[in-house]
């Protein structure tokens, strides 16, 4: 009597059947779904994620630091981050075969599966989410200014609170936040990007056509030691948020085809060295000049010290408005990515159009609210950029460099990499101390949603 052999289940079809899932939720996640982009969406890109609001608190940055460490500072921290993004370009792809499409996965290789999470994604969700706040701050504000020009000889304007106009920002991310991916915004982020241009260069111009203010001074800003040490440690953290592009670099590199022939390093570099030369370009001119036509009295957005011309002043701050838009969603779409793969891989929801509209318009409800609640612009980006944008910009990229690829212990690369570490160390612990304070300061005299 024939015995009849067990009935196996078919392993392949199952292995087959989850790749086929995996490739399904990769095509619907905003990261891994389009890779079609090309080397000047990654310029664009990277200029709308880094030359943002902060570039035009540099001066006061300045003010704070005075002439000679805040040159030094504003080099080396330009220096730092070019040499800290190349080396995210590079692993991206260090692995033959497969691409580090997050921040997150690349500290995942260098650090272990779940400490790797654990370092990476807090420090990058404060970043992401940190801009995003700042960003809803920045576009409310500007478009009270704007109101303000207009209003300036009126007498049928009533005055409007901040949080009206925050909450005006915020309604335009209600509906671009449901722009599926990185390359859909390509349209709005090009905008941005001529934008930031276009307001540092009024920043500069005017300054400069303002020329320099009588009793000026270039001294401290501050009257006590005390003042003195934690207006510095904000400044630190002020130049550490101008520098913020890191954290959604290798999510740009993502959306860039890439063959073993032609990987994706080549273009996303061409587009790094474009958008960094627009980068110096926007920073030194606006931090220098500012700092030297109005001294130790500049405020916090040199576009406030700026009064007169009104259309100017008023066109600048449109501008602004329009980059922070654009640069609202750059930051967002790692977030809208995290949170859409915790539903449909952890929750098991199914990917659809309405888990999405219902997700992204709580996280951008979620922003205004805290943007309403605490808009104080200068110590929020002392403290932001100090306590997670210093890791993630400055060292953590130094450190995944020294784990993977564990170059010659006291050669050239080994101390440049140390050397950025301790910079970096430096301004993490400093910064907040300055940010946190000035935040303190600012609250002492703020009522709540006034």
């Amino acid at each position: 009597m024939g015995t009849q052999a067990p009935s196996q289940p078919n392993n392949n079809s199952d292995v087959e059947a989850k790749l086929q899932k995996q490739k399904e939720i990769d095509d619907w996640l905003p990261i891994t779904s389009s890779r079609n982009a090309k080397w000047w969406y990654s310029a664009f890109h990277n200029v709308t994620a880094m030359v943002g609001a902060g570039v035009l608190s540099l001066p006061y940055a300045m003010s704070n630091l005075g002439w000679g460490p805040g040159v030094v500072i504003l080099v080396l921290s330009w220096v730092i981050t070019l040499y800290t993004l190349w080396q995210m370009v590079e692993m991206h792809e260090m692995v033959p075969g497969k691409r580090f499409d997050r921040y997150h996965e690349l500290g995942q290789y260098a650090f272990g599966e779940k400490l790797g999470l654990w370092i990476v994604v807090p420090q990058q969700l404060i970043v992401e989410v940190g801009v995003n706040i700042v960003y809803m701050v920045t576009g409310g504000r500007s478009l009270q200014k704007v109101h303000d020009i207009i209003c300036a000889n009126k007498t049928s304007c009533a005055p409007m609170k901040t949080t009206y106009f925050i909450m005006i920002f915020s309604s335009v991310h209600f509906v671009l936040s449901h722009l599926p991916n990185l390359n859909s915004i390509a349209g709005v982020s090009l905008a941005a990007a001529v934008m930031s241009l276009s307001y540092s260069t009024i920043a500069w111009a005017a300054s400069l056509g303002k020329g320099v203010q009588p009793q000026v001074s270039y001294g401290s800003r501050h009257s006590s030691d005390v003042g003195k040490m934690f207006g510095f440690f904000n400044a630190l953290g002020d130049v550490a948020f101008a520098y913020a592009g890191h954290n959604v670099v290798l999510e740009i590199q993502a959306t860039i085809p890439s063959t073993p022939e032609k990987p994706s390093k080549g273009p996303m570099w061409k587009g790094v060295i474009v958008a960094y030369i627009v980068v110096a370009i926007c920073y030194f001119p606006v931090a220098l000049i500012g700092y030297w036509v109005f001294g130790n009295s500049v405020k916090d957005n040199i576009l406030l010290s700026l009064e007169k011309p009104g259309w100017l002043i008023g066109m600048a701050n449109i501008f602004v408005v329009i980059h922070v838009i654009g640069s609202y969603q750059i930051y967002a779409m790692p977030v809208f990515d995290m949170i859409e793969t915790v539903l449909v891989k952890k929750l098991s929801f199914r990917p659809t159009w309405y888990l999405r509209f219902i997700s992204r318009n709580l996280y951008v409800a979620f922003t205004m609210f805290v943007a309403i609640t605490f808009p104080f612009f200068g110590g929020l980006l002392g403290f932001f950029g100090g306590f997670a944008f210093a890791p993630t910009t400055y060292f953590l990229p130094c450190i995944m460099w020294l784990a993977i690829h564990k170059p010659r212990k006291f050669g050239l690369s080994w101390w440049a990499n140390w050397v950025c570490i301790v910079f970096g160390v430096m301004l993490m612990v400093l910064a907040p101390i300055g940010g946190l304070r000035q935040i303190i300061i600012d609250a002492r005299s703020y009522k709540f949603y006034s």
